[in-house]
């Protein structure tokens, strides 16, 4: 018997006539009126509905609930949310890759082959992540959409940060580029993968015109080349920078990089590509033929009404082959905006990526997100770097944080300018201590990981 190869499985006839090719997402979904668009998501949610009732993880989570149950995305609320501590606790009991995937609703000669990848374990141990040649290939499909959005076309040369090794960022962004954007690309990875002097000197050398990744080191990099003699806008043009940028200041990057144009965009590994930018940077447009996204309750999990923050929750509707993603919670913060798109879209838009709410500290009743702080500083006082780390600590009941930052001037000036704006902005004392360049580098790991640390919390001993 022979089994089907990675190409086999894949119909790209059938995908294309299905999604559309990613210049053409604009003038195919984005102007659908929202029955329209509504038609599509129903016959996607069905899709997957049906293919979850089959698969242990979910029928488990489902307990007490029938498939007459949910007869459409007006029903979906009836249905539990789940987090990666869920899918862990999948994996613990069913090792090695838990029993959400769904391979054994498969006969042996039509089951898909397996693309395995892992998160970064960022906030823990890396949780697998499954996917089919077709959930693989839209996903590629639905990040070359935000690309051709943005601008990015064949004739860039694009320098990507993301991470390799397990984790799935760096190769599906490069699978995207490759398979659907046909510009060149130079795969440098993290700071580990290649040095952070290398990087800079290849995007001189190679005329990189696009940077993408997360936008933290994208930062860094900029710090890097000027200490080096290369310098942005003028030794590398680059032209646009788009990837994770999230509480970050556009202009602040856009000044780094002497004048790139910068688009955020959204997702998480399971999920891939979800929201994004595009030229009007008026929020994070939804890929609603694909995605599904509620905005849910950080304590109650009921979904809230456009406007009010909480977590998003996702639901893909185009991951229909292994591993349905039915009502995952990322716990990753936003909000729907309500003002009207400025392309006319009929697109819904997130605000973008707030921080997350298991990353959250609570000070005095105010919920706070580590992930923010830096932004608030850098945006108001050019000498501070972007560069800092959020160290909680119990004094007694009383819970403090301290933000250690970098900063081009005296280490030991008076903090007491950057406290007040924090206490501005924020409603609650926060101390500053500042630090020389480089300093904290070994607490935030901004070389070795992809996500930057930027909580220690001291309270757990």
């Amino acid at each position: 018997m022979t089994l089907p190869t990675y190409f086999d499985a894949m119909d790209y006839p059938g995908l294309i006539a299905d999604y559309g090719r990613p210049e053409e997402f604009v003038t195919r979904f984005g102007r659908l009126s929202r029955d329209e668009l509504r038609a599509v998501q129903e016959k996607r949610f069905a899709r997957i509905m049906d293919r979850a009732w089959k698969i242990p993880f979910y029928r488990r989570l489902w307990a007490g609930i029938e498939p007459g149950d949910i007869r459409g995305l007006d029903d979906i609320a009836k249905l539990p949310t789940y987090s990666k501590s869920d899918l862990m606790a999948s994996v613990e009991a069913y090792p090695p890759i838990g029993d959400f995937h769904g391979l054994d609703t498969y006969a042996d000669a039509d089951r898909p082959p397996l693309i395995f990848q892992t998160t970064s374990g960022t906030t823990g141990k890396p949780q697998p992540l499954l996917f089919g040649p077709r959930s693989r290939e839209i996903q590629n499909l639905l990040l070359a959409r935000f690309y051709a959005l943005m601008g990015i076309s064949r004739e860039d040369v694009i320098h990507s940060v993301y991470g390799h090794g397990m984790v799935n960022g760096g190769h599906y962004v490069r699978e995207a580029v490759k398979g659907w954007t046909g510009a060149q690309f130079l795969s440098a990875g993290t700071g580990v993968e290649t040095r952070s002097v290398n990087q800079v000197n290849l995007m001189r050398d190679f005329g990189a015109t696009v940077i993408v990744g997360f936008g933290d080191y994208i930062k860094y990099l900029s710090g890097i080349a000027r200490a080096n003699g290369i310098t942005p806008g003028q030794d590398v043009k680059i032209r646009i920078i788009a990837g994770h940028i999230g509480s970050e200041s556009h202009q602040t990057m856009s000044d780094v990089w002497g004048g790139a144009e910068v688009f955020d965009w959204y997702g998480v590994g399971d999920t891939g590509a979800i929201a994004g930018e595009g030229p009007d940077h008026a929020g994070l447009y939804v890929q609603e033929d694909a995605q599904y996204v509620e905005i849910c309750d950080i304590d109650s999990g009921a979904p809230l009404p456009d406007g009010q923050q909480g977590n998003i929750v996702c639901t893909c509707l185009h991951k229909d082959d292994i591993f349905p993603i039915i009502r995952f919670n990322t716990h990753d913060v936003s909000a729907f905006r309500t003002d009207p798109s400025p392309l006319g879209l009929t697109l819904r838009r997130l605000t973008g990526f707030q921080g997350r709410s298991d990353n959250m500290v609570k000070l005095r009743g105010i919920n706070i997100y580590p992930t923010g702080i830096g932004a608030i500083l850098t945006g108001a006082h050019d000498e501070l770097l972007s560069e800092y780390v959020c160290e909680v600590t119990r004094d007694g009941t009383r819970d403090e944080m301290t933000v250690r930052i970098e900063t081009t001037g005296p280490t030991d000036a008076s903090p007491a300018t950057y406290e007040a704006l924090l206490r501005a902005r924020l409603g609650v004392d926060i101390a500053v201590r500042l630090a020389a360049p480089g300093e904290l580098a070994p607490l935030t790991q901004i070389e070795v990981r992809q996500k930057p640390i930027r909580l220690i919390d001291r309270r757990k001993g």
